[in-house]
């Protein structure tokens, strides 16, 4: 395979990255590391180096248009990635100590947690219950609706903050935003309604992916001939997915494909860090 063919294959694999990334929250590196090592066959620390890059250009792209429409909440992720940044910084220092197989078996279950979270069903309500920790930080806050400004308020504080340093741990590791997991806590835990925490989850997931991408930088698994297709597509595809998610409430097929294509390779990936072949 040529290098301008194996370049093409993949600015469309992260322009398709980073379209579903935008879409659903979860960031791009958790199609792009599948698509490098078992479609290409690259080595998946140097795999995971590129897609950190990926997830900082799928943070850029998207998180300025959900900023200027005022749907992301800047301050609970600023926040919250006090927590994401020291948790990356820890996994990417553990990441080398850790067998390649058992990182594939967990980046596989992690994958399959992400197809879960793309399908399940958003909760429409928008909770008003207070929080004295929300509101001595400041962080309740209000996005425009149809019909004019909605006003939200956040809870479970700790438990979201906790959930976030986790989050962080788990893209130091595997080289992804964890953006299945931020809006867990988000959604879940905190109670922010779904398009608040998938924008707010698009503006942390490049912090989170810098702090780990500094490791990887030093210990020489990025490189510039493999992270600049990525990133470039990822990029393109993360500000055509903003622009869709803006101006609609429902993308519910792109989620199906996102869900089919995620379980497929997360078997994968799976198989192989099982059977060491990876």
């Amino acid at each position: 395979m040529s290098v301008t063919v194996l370049t093409l294959i993949i600015l469309v694999g992260s322009y398709l990255a980073g379209l579903l990334g935008s879409l659903t929250g979860l960031g791009g590196g958790v199609v792009i590391i599948p698509l490098l090592t078992i479609l290409l066959g690259v080595d998946i620390q140097y795999a995971i180096g590129a897609s950190l890059i990926s997830v900082i250009a799928t943070s850029s792209g998207s998180a300025a248009a959900y900023v200027k429409e005022g749907i992301t909440n800047i301050r609970l992720g600023m926040f919250l990635e006090i927590a994401t940044t020291a948790g990356a910084m820890v996994g990417a220092l553990i990441a080398v100590y850790i067998p390649t197989n058992f990182i594939a078996v967990l980046f596989g279950v992690i994958l399959i947690l992400s197809a879960v979270m793309s399908l399940r069903k958003k909760s429409q309500q928008i909770h008003q219950q207070r929080s004295v920790l929300a509101e001595k930080l400041k962080l309740n806050g209000s996005f425009p609706g149809p019909i004019g400004e909605v006003t939200y308020s956040v809870r479970n504080v700790g438990g979201g903050f906790f959930m976030m340093l986790f989050a962080g741990v788990i893209s130091g590791l595997l080289g992804i935003g964890s953006g299945a997991l931020k809006v867990l806590a988000m959604d879940g835990i905190m109670r922010i309604p779904f398009k608040v925490s998938t924008t707010t989850s698009n503006f942390m997931i490049g912090v989170t992916a810098a702090a780990s991408a500094v490791v990887y930088l030093q210990r020489g698994y990025i490189d510039p001939g493999l992270s600049m297709p990525v990133a470039i597509g990822v990029l393109l595809g993360a500000l055509s997915g903003s622009k869709i998610l803006v101006h609609t409430s429902s993308s519910g097929w792109l989620r199906v494909v996102f869900a089919v294509v995620v379980t497929f390779l997360a078997s994968q990936m799976i198989y192989k860090g099982i059977t060491g072949t990876i």
